[in-house]
This record gives C-alpha cells, sequence and structure tokens, in this order.
C-alpha cells in the first residue's frame, strides 16, 4: 500500500510539472519585441536591426540616423557643417562611443585608470530646480565632463582645453554565502573626483553613476501606454504584496508641462526625442531646438565663450527626427530557446520568486505612433516604474520625484544578447554587478525578500532561473 501510494505521488508531481511547462510554453514567446519588431539575427549586430517592410521614407530616416549615431562630431568650423559644434567640454565624441553597436557600455575596470568607458556622472546640490528636477552644481553643472577640445585658437594662441575633471573608480569586494553553502563575492564601487579645474564641488553635493545601456525596443517602451503604466503604480503598497511601484512626473520642455516620466536610470525622461537631445547636450556639447544653450556654467563662460560652436542648433530638426526614427525602429531580438524544459523552469522561478512583480512580462503597445509599433504584444519585462532598490544600491540623489533609492524597473529583453554585441555581461546603473547573478544579489529594499528567497534556492533551480535570464 505504502510502495503504490508513492507511485501515485510520483505520477501525480510528473503531471504537475508537466502541465506547468504546457503554461509557461503558452506564455513564453520568442518574439519579444512583437511579430513587427523581433529581430532573429544572431550577429554582433543585432541590437541595430530595423523591422522589415519599412517605407522608403522611414528606411531613407533611418539608414540617415545610424549614419549619425556612429559619426564623430568635430569641433567648429569644420567643412562638414552638419556635425559641427563638437564640446568645447564633453564626454564622447558620438553616440556609439557609450553605446558600442547600439549596446550596453563597459564600465571601468579596477585598475583605478581614467577611462570611464561610457560611465558619466549626475551633479547637483541641495533643492530644486524651478521645475522640481535636481539644481545643478553651480561650477559643473548637471553633469562632469571629463574631456575637452584640443589645438583649439583662444584668444590667437592654440591651446588644449581643459576638462572640467577626473573621476577614478576602484572596487572593494565583500562576500556572501547562499543557503547551500555556495559562496559568492559583490564588487562595491568608490568613486574619487579629482583634477577639478574650477574648484572644489559644493559642500553636501550629490552624484550618481549610470552607464550607457542598450537601446533596442525603446520606441516600443515609448508607445506603452500611459494609463497602461499607471495601472502597476501602488505608491502606497495597498494590496500588501510590499512592492509600491511609482511613477516619476517630469518636465517635458517642448509641452512645457510636467509628465510621466519613462526613460533613463530613474525615469526622468518624458519622451525619446527629449532622451535624445539632452544626451547630445549633456555628453558631447551639441545644442538643438530643445536644449538650445551649452551646457557651461557662469564661472566657465570668460573660458568657454571664446570656442566657435557649430551654429544656432548644432543638432538641426531634421537629424534630430532621423536619429530619433532610428532609435524608435531598433528591433528587439528574439527570446532564445524560449520552448526548452529548462528555461521554462527558470521562467516558472522568476514568477515564484515574484521578480514579475516589478519586471512585469507583457504589454500591447498602443494603436498609435509609427506603423511597426502598433499594437504589438511585447516582452519586456519591466513596469517603467520606480522602486526602492534598498541602501546597497542607493545613490542618494534625488531625480524629481525619485528619491536616492530609486531606480526605474530596467527592462530585461536583450540581457542575454549584450554579451555577444559588447564582450561583457555587467549590468545595475554603474556596472558593478559582473552578470545577471551579483544584479540579483544587489537587489534590496522592495526586493529584499526576493533577494534573500533567491539565496535559499537550490544550486539547480539557481541555475534554472540564471538559465532564463540569459534566453532574454
Amino acid at each position: 500500500m505504502k510502495k503504490l501510494l508513492m507511485i501515485t505521488l510520483s505520477l501525480l508531481a510528473l503531471s504537475c510539472s508537466k502541465d506547468n511547462e504546457d503554461e509557461y510554453k503558452t506564455l513564453i514567446s520568442e518574439y519579444s519585441g512583437g511579430e513587427i519588431m523581433t529581430t532573429f539575427d544572431i550577429s554582433i549586430d543585432l541590437f541595430g536591426r530595423s523591422p522589415n517592410g519599412l517605407s522608403t521614407d522611414d528606411f531613407i530616416k533611418f539608414s540617415g540616423g545610424n549614419s549619425l549615431f556612429r559619426r564623430n562630431w568635430v569641433a567648429a568650423p569644420s567643412s562638414v557643417s552638419s556635425l559641427d559644434g563638437l564640446g568645447p567640454i564633453f564626454n564622447a565624441r558620438s553616440c556609439g562611443a557609450c553605446h558600442f553597436k547600439d549596446g550596453r557600455a563597459t564600465p571601468p575596470d579596477s585598475s583605478g585608470k581614467l577611462i570611464l568607458n561610457g560611465l558619466l556622472f549626475r551633479l547637483s546640490i541641495a533643492g530644486t530646480d524651478d521645475h522640481g528636477g535636481p539644481l545643478p552644481d553651480p561650477n559643473y553643472g548637471g553633469q562632469l565632463q571629463d574631456a575637452a577640445l584640443k589645438n583649439t585658437v583662444v584668444d590667437g594662441i592654440v591651446r588644449n582645453l581643459p576638462s572640467e575633471g577626473n573621476v577614478r573608480v576602484t572596487y572593494k569586494e565583500e562576500a556572501g554565502k547562499y543557503a547551500d553553502g555556495t559562496t559568492y563575492s559583490l564588487r562595491i564601487p568608490n568613486y574619487e573626483f579629482y583634477n577639478l579645474e574650477f574648484g572644489e564641488l559644493q559642500g553636501g553635493f550629490m552624484f550618481s553613476p549610470r552607464i550607457g545601456n542598450q537601446l533596442p525596443g525603446l520606441g516600443l517602451l515609448e508607445n506603452i501606454s500611459e494609463m497602461d503604466i499607471l495601472a502597476n503604480a501602488d505608491v502606497d503598497d495597498y494590496n500588501q504584496d510590499g512592492i509600491s511601484g511609482k511613477p516619476n512626473y517630469v518636465w517635458d520642455i517642448e509641452n512645457n508641462k510636467m509628465t510621466l516620466g519613462r526613460f533613463g536610470w530613474k525615469a526622468n525622461q518624458p519622451s525619446l526625442r527629449q532622451q535624445i537631445t539632452g544626451a547630445f547636450n549633456g555628453d558631447m556639447g551639441i545644442t538643438s531646438s530643445i536644449f538650445p544653450k551649452d551646457h557651461t556654467t557662469a564661472i566657465q563662460q570668460p573660458l568657454y565663450s571664446q570656442i566657435p560652436n557649430g551654429g544656432e542648433h548644432e543638432l538641426s530638426d531634421d537629424s534630430l527626427e532621423s536619429i530619433e526614427k532610428y532609435m524608435k525602429l531598433l528591433c528587439v531580438p528574439s527570446f532564445k530557446n524560449h520552448d526548452d524544459e529548462d528555461v521554462l523552469r527558470g521562467r516558472e522561478i522568476f514568477d515564484d520568486l515574484k521578480c514579475s512583480s516589478c519586471h512585469i512580462p507583457d504589454f500591447t503597445t498602443t494603436d498609435q505612433g509609427l506603423e511597426p509599433l502598433r499594437n504589438q504584444k511585447i516582452h519586456p519585462y519591466t513596469d517603467l516604474l520606480l522602486h526602492d532598490m534598498g541602501d546597497g544600491l542607493a545613490d542618494n540623489r534625488p531625480d524629481f520625484d525619485a528619491n536616492g533609492n530609486e531606480w526605474r524597473t530596467p527592462p530585461l529583453w536583450g540581457v542575454g544578447h549584450i554579451e555577444r554585441v559588447n564582450g561583457h555581461t555587467f549590468l545595475l546603473h554603474d556596472g558593478r554587478a559582473r552578470n545577471a547573478e551579483e544584479a540579483i544579489l544587489w537587489h534590496g529594499g522592495e526586493a529584499q525578500q526576493v533577494k534573500e528567497n533567491f539565496t535559499k534556492l537550490s544550486t539547480e533551480d539557481r541555475a534554472s532561473l540564471l538559465n532564463f535570464l540569459s534566453n532574454l
């Protein structure tokens, strides 16, 4: 009788496992970006693909934007007037310098070298600006520029301009242990500002490191309705699941109003268009109709104001339209091995741990905007909302409604392809996590219980979860 009971229970367990596998086979689609905006390319150029069937005009704009994205900007005046106006201080000469092959930047190594590799630093002091955003440092502005023009004529003399300063990045290892005894180590970054050209940073200054992220799917994220995003917000945690989900309301420059933020590590940009022009201005010193002034401060004006610029709007509206269309139409990589048994098991564990409470798998885009972006069933694994991630990941710097502990849930689609495109697996806002496993272990705040439950998984279940993530 006992033997018969054991056989019956085993058969029931197998049946339940098969039912779960069948359920997740219906949940997981290989079309991460929908049937139009998904690419099945497996080359190192897979992040830069456009959808099939683009109109002639859209294809021309996409191709033009692709070229602009990769080209280096130069100092003015130049024979190529459409690409002059760089600087005078900047972080990069092209978009592709921080988003190589439309992918994720590699963070600095532990040697403390000056090269930041697409890692930039937002700066601010206590208080807010006229629209509730961060108040820039009076001497250095809202972002530290660690490069400047060379061989430039100032007062009739050829000289190399000074950058604002440098940041040295080093790491300290901190050991930890899983419930099964397996050990791990997390690296804690330390940032040292030095060679500051325009005096000391203000007392109590705040900074936030930000790594360049991969770009596929941004047009689809912009085409999720605000109503669908806000449906997942629960600021006061009324359902008592420990997860709040908070929208960030930010200043929309073109429309002159506060609106929902959805781009950037803190959801501090309301539109892809403003995100693009903000990066041109802050990262390269390129003006546009949205950001018509250079980002230099009053103390810097006597030196930098003598440098020729590239005209009223160094990034023309036509060039902006091309690069915006290019970035909107970058396809999302397909979900690899979407019907593999171990991958399905990993997705089941992902849900059991409540990872999907913030990394929401599914949305359907609106019927507005560019044709390829309309009515697509997409699987970005984000809610585009802010969440308290704990003191360990805190930058302690407010950004509109985001406090110093809060970050936007990053989309997970495409993370399994970063290594192929960019040759690394570094994650999180400053690249401190060397892989997805470390990224999970850095979770705290609202995700503290999720992290603790992850550390209690068996070795096999941890491997299945990580296998699932590596195939996204």
